[in-house]
C-alpha cells in the first residue's frame, strides 16, 4: 500500500532539521553523501528524494563522525556497513513525528545561506568530468530551488565542515578533478597536506583543488600554478615579520590580536592583488 505523503520529508525539510546542530550543512553536502553511497533516500516517480526519520538520524550519525572523529567518508561507510556505528531510529517508512513543528518553513529554508551554498552540482560531478561552470553551478535536479540555484551560480566552490578531512578519491570528486590532475598539483606544490593528517586532506585542500580545477580547465598547466604558491609563500613571509613580535608574547590575547591582524592583512592583500591584476590586464590588452 502506498505510503501517505505526510510520512516523508523533502531534502529541504531535512536541511531545516539539521541546521541547528550542523550550521554548515548544505543541500549540496546531503547530495554528496548520497553520491558516495552513505545514504539511499527513496525517490518519487518524478525524481524527488523521500527522506524518513531513519534517513535523518543516519545523516546525524555521519555528520557527527566527521565532526567529532575527523573520519573520511570511506571509513564511516565501512563502519556503518559493519554495524560498528548505527542510527537508533525506526527504518524506512516510519512517520516523522512533529514534522510541522520541528521543520522551518519552506521559504525560510530556501532563503537560508546553506540552501544552495558551495556548489549544488560540483559536489556530485564525477572526477573524470569537465563540465562548464554553468553546468556545475546549476544542478539538473527537480529539488533545486531558485534561491539555491542563484546562490550556487554565484559561488560553486565545494567546502567541508571545519575539521573534516577527506581521502584522495573524495577530494577528486568534490573538486571535479582526476587523480592524475591531483598528483600533478601535488608535484608542483600547489596542494599539500597539513601536518598530522597523514594521507588525508583538509578543507583548505578542497578549496585549493576546486579553484585550481577551473584554471586547469581553462588551459593553464599545473606547473604554472606553482607561481601562485610561490607568491603566497612570499606574502606569508612578509606577514610573519609583522606578527612575530606579538607571537613571542605567548599569551591568548596576543594570539587573538595576531589572528585579527592576519585577517586584515589578508583582506588588504586580496584587494591589492585584484586591483593590480585589473590594471595589468587593461595595460596589456588595451581594454
Amino acid at each position: 500500500m502506498a505510503e501517505p505523503n505526510t510520512s516523508h520529508l523533502s531534502i529541504g525539510e531535512v536541511l531545516g532539521l539539521l541546521l541547528e546542530e550542523f550550521p554548515d550543512i548544505t543541500i549540496s553536502k546531503i547530495r554528496f553523501l548520497e553520491s558516495q553511497g552513505l545514504i539511499e533516500p527513496e525517490r518519487t516517480p518524478s525524481g524527488y528524494r523521500k527522506f524518513y526519520e531513519h534517513d535523518v538520524e543516519l545523516l546525524r550519525v555521519i555528520l557527527r563522525e566527521q565532526r567529532e572523529h575527523f573520519l573520511p567518508l570511506r571509513v564511516i561507510k565501512d563502519r556503518l556497513d559493519a554495524g560498528v556505528i548505527e542510527p537508533s531510529t525506526p527504518p524506512h517508512g516510519s512517520p516523522a513525528p512533529g514534522r510541522a513543528d520541528a521543520t522551518p518553513s519552506a521559504a525560510a529554508i530556501a532563503n537560508h545561506p546553506a540552501a544552495g551554498r558551495n556548489g549544488s552540482a560540483a559536489l556530485a560531478v564525477p572526477s573524470t568530468a569537465t563540465p562548464s561552470s554553468t553546468e556545475r553551478s546549476v544542478p539538473n535536479d527537480p529539488e533545486a530551488t531558485p534561491a539555491a540555484i542563484a546562490t550556487a551560480t554565484n559561488d560553486d566552490s565545494p567546502r567541508l565542515l571545519p575539521g573534516v578531512v577527506v581521502n584522495r578519491e573524495e577530494l577528486c570528486t568534490m573538486a571535479s578533478i582526476t587523480a592524475a590532475q591531483l598528483a600533478s598539483l601535488e608535484e608542483y606544490g600547489v596542494i599539500g597536506r597539513r601536518k598530522g593528517h597523514g594521507e588525508l586532506f583538509t578543507e583548505e585542500s578542497v578549496e585549493i583543488a576546486a579553484a585550481a580545477a577551473g584554471l586547469l580547465r581553462a588551459g593553464i598547466d599545473a606547473r604554472h600554478l606553482r607561481a601562485y604558491r610561490t607568491s603566497v609563500e612570499r606574502e606569508v613571509g612578509l606577514y610573519e615579520q609583522l606578527v612575530m613580535p606579538l607571537l613571542r608574547q605567548r599569551n591568548p590575547q596576543a594570539r587573538h590580536n595576531v589572528a585579527a591582524q592576519l585577517g586584515e592583512l589578508n583582506e588588504l592583500g586580496a584587494k591589492l592583488r585584484s586591483a593590480l591584476l585589473r590594471a595589468a590586464v587593461h595595460d596589456q590588452l588595451d581594454l
